[in-house]
Parts: structure tokens; sequence; C-alpha cells
């Protein structure tokens, strides 16, 4: 019996029986006794449940058990932990967290990723969660090389090429990590700067696919960047980690953080003033999704004026770019969150997304759009921003959330012709 294989084809149901339901993972957790993270790890198939936690889940989100294949799936213990209890290993992992990027061993070559670093199961920050407390070994490396390689895997994300991301970063992240412990003077300080921008890279794939290790990432990044002394990735850094913090129910805090952070900024400075403004917009979002549509919608306008005082072309800031475009996407997402996504309508109709450098950008407005739409119950509509999503960047469809939506859509009363094999095609269900 293939457990890892039936732990996912659960996960996938279980998954789709929420998305119809519309509950959050949140929601879910509380009914059945696990928290939001571990409900997430269920519905990817790295944690497996005792038949009795089944029934639980069956239960709650209406299941008939034939669709659960009927069969008990061992063993509560997350898959990819060694005969160590869920709780241990989170002791463990806070440990190794403590520890930071100074306990990097150095005695590899660089570039060359432990066997077992491929993605499994089609998830691009697997790597990231087997390897993040337990980086291969590499040898320092000249400066001028790692700024390379960091500048690859950057234009890796931005082309929404995932799988190649989730590949390199181990390797990366251990050879910055090498490379800044043997560095001294302002060679140290510039090798703070590529390892801090190495985990905003890792926790920006990590948040799109609702790893655990967006957490240790993003604050790894946020340490390298303050030890560099500057303050464009202190202020990407502390976006990342922002977004964990909202993630896991902060909103407050997050918001707090950006807005303390962009208040630390020189506006009148094109690259402080482009991170401000990507800062701002971030906290914009925040704010929604804590139902606070206030603070959100002056923080937007900030953001804004912002952009007004620069010229509206890409700011080349390391993941996102802070231009008027960027501005109203964030605004059809804030307004999605507050729940009046009729208002996102005209926004949507007035983005020009072919001046959106990146793939990554441009299938991050099909999403808005696409959520937009599902929110205002126009499944056709829905439907048509999911497929530009998988135009823009096929691997960005493939995302959980994406895959929720999409499922969601597959199971709504009005049927869209074509739903079915693009669910089949992006993983939303089993083909």
């Amino acid at each position: 019996m293939d457990v890892t294989r039936i732990a996912r084809e659960i996960g996938a149901e279980l998954r789709s029986a929420r998305c119809r339901a519309r509950l959050t993972q949140t929601q879910v957790g509380k009914v059945v006794g696990y928290s939001a993270s571990a409900v997430s790890r269920i519905e990817a198939g790295r944690m497996r449940l005792e038949y009795d936690r089944l029934l639980a889940f069956a239960a709650f989100l209406h299941i008939p058990l034939d669709r659960l294949g009927g069969t008990p799936v061992p063993s509560p213990a997350p898959i990819d932990t060694v005969g160590r209890p869920a709780d241990e290993e989170d002791a463990v992992r806070r440990r190794n967290l403590l520890t930071g990027a100074a306990a990097i061993g150095v005695t590899a070559a660089f570039g060359a990723p432990a066997a077992s670093a491929s993605p499994t199961g089609g998830d691009p920050a697997a790597p990231l969660e087997d390897y993040l407390f337990r980086l291969p070994a590499v040898a320092p490396v000249p400066l001028a090389r790692l700024v390379q390689e960091t500048a690859s895997a950057r234009a890796d994300f931005r082309a929404a090429r995932y799988t190649a991301l989730g590949r390199s970063l181990p390797s990366l992240l251990a050879a910055a990590s090498a490379t800044w412990e043997e560095a001294t003077g302002h060679d140290r300080e510039k090798a703070s700067v590529v390892l801090a921008r190495s985990y905003i890279l890792a926790a920006e794939l990590a948040l799109k696919h609702h790893s655990d290790a967006a957490w240790a990432a993003a604050d790894r990044a946020l340490t390298a960047a303050r030890a560099s002394g500057h303050p464009v990735p202190v202020g990407e850094a502390s976006r990342v980690l922002a977004i964990t913090m909202r993630r896991s129910g902060s909103c407050p805090s997050a918001v707090q953080l950006l807005t303390r952070e962009a208040a630390d900024l020189d506006g009148g400075q094109e690259q402080t003033g482009a991170v401000r403004t990507t800062l701002l917009l971030t906290a914009a979002y925040s704010a929604a999704t804590g139902r606070d549509r206030t603070t959100a919608l002056d923080l937007l306008d900030a953001a804004k004026e912002e952009t007004a005082r620069r010229e509206a072309t890409p700011s080349g800031l390391f993941t996102v770019d802070a231009t008027r475009a960027q501005v109203d996407v964030y605004r059809i997402g804030v307004l999605n969150a507050l729940g009046t996504p009729d208002e996102g309508v005209s926004v949507a109709r007035r983005i020009n997304v072919d001046s959106m450098p990146t793939p990554e950008r441009r299938a991050r407005f099909w999403t808005d759009t696409a959520r937009m739409w599902h929110a205002l119950r126009d499944g056709r509509q829905t439907f048509a921003a999911l497929r530009r999503v998988e135009q823009e960047a096929p691997q960005e469809v493939r995302r959980p959330a994406l895959r929720a939506l999409t499922a969601d859509l597959l199971y709504a009363p009005a049927r869209v012709s074509g739903v079915r094999e693009f669910a089949a095609r992006t993983g939303a269900i089993s083909a």
C-alpha cells in the first residue's frame, strides 16, 4: 500500500470539501483539534491521520467515507519526520532557528544540491522544509559568483520558475551562509546583503506554497539584512516577515511592523522610496485581511502618492516592483479582502497588464482578478482569469491557493465548461 499517495489523495478530498464549504483552515482546525498549519500539511498529504481523526474531518465536512477510500491512514506524525513526534520536531526547528545562519558548515562545493533536494510531490518548496534546518555543507565562494547565482535565482522567481528555484535554493543558501561566515570587513557587509536576499527568495517561495519554512526564512532574512546595515534589504525582509505574521492571523502586528519600517525609509530616494511603497502596499492588504477598511484604504492612498513622486517604471526591487499598476493590483486584493469585490471591477479594467514587467506579477494580477470574480459568483469570468494565470505562469496556477480556488469553482452549483480538465491538469483534483 502506497501510504504517501493515499495521504495525498485524502488531503486533496479534504481541501476540496473545505473549499466547497467556504471554510478556512483555521476554522476547520478549531473544530477537529488541529492548528491551521497542521490542516495545511494534512491537505498537502504531508501529515497522516488516525482513522478516528479522519472520521472527524469527514463528519464536519460532510464527506462520504467512500470518497476517502474507506481506508485508515495510520500515524499522525508528519511524513517528513524520522521517528520524531511533531512536538519534538517543532522544538528542534525552533532551536535551529535560534542558532541562525552562523551554524552552517563549510566543507563542500557550491552548486551541487543534495541528491534528495528535488521537489517531491510537485511541491517546489519541499527542499526548503527538508534542508532549511540542515543545509548542505558547502565551501565559501567569491562574492561576485554568489551575486550572480542570487541574481539567477531571482530571475527564476520573477519568471515563476518555482521548481528550478526550489532545487537551487538549498545550495544557494548554504553557499551564502558559508561565505558570510568567512567574510570580514566590507566583504562581510556585502555578503550579508546577499544572504538576506537569498533568504527573502526562500521566504517568498515558501509563502506561495504555504510552507512552514516561511517563518524561519523570513526571520533569517531580516537578521542578515540588519547586519548589512542597508535599508533596502531590511525593508524587503520586513515585508516577507510581515506576510508570515499576517498568515498566522496577526494582522495588526504585521501592519505595525510594516508601517514602522516604512516610516524609517527616505521616500525621496529612488530605491528606499520604492521599498517604502511596497511596505505600504503590504500593510494595506494586511489591514484589509484584518477587516480594518479605513487603515487599508489610507495606506493604499499613501502608496499611490509615493508612486506619483517617481516615474511609473519598474523600480528594480528584488521581487516586487513599486509602480502605479502594482498599486492598482493591490487595490483589487484589498477590496476582495474587505468583502467589497464589486468595487474592484473598474480597477481591474483600467490596468494595463502588459506593462507589468514579470510573469509572476502578471499572474498575481490575474489571481486577484479571479478571486474578485469568484466572490461575485461569476464562474465564467473566474475561469477566464485562472486560464490567464496559467498562460502567464504555468507553475503559479499549481500553488495551493489557486488549486483550492479551482476546486471550489469545479464544485460550484453553476457548471463552467472546461473546468474539470483544467483542475486535473493543474493538480486541483486527481487526473
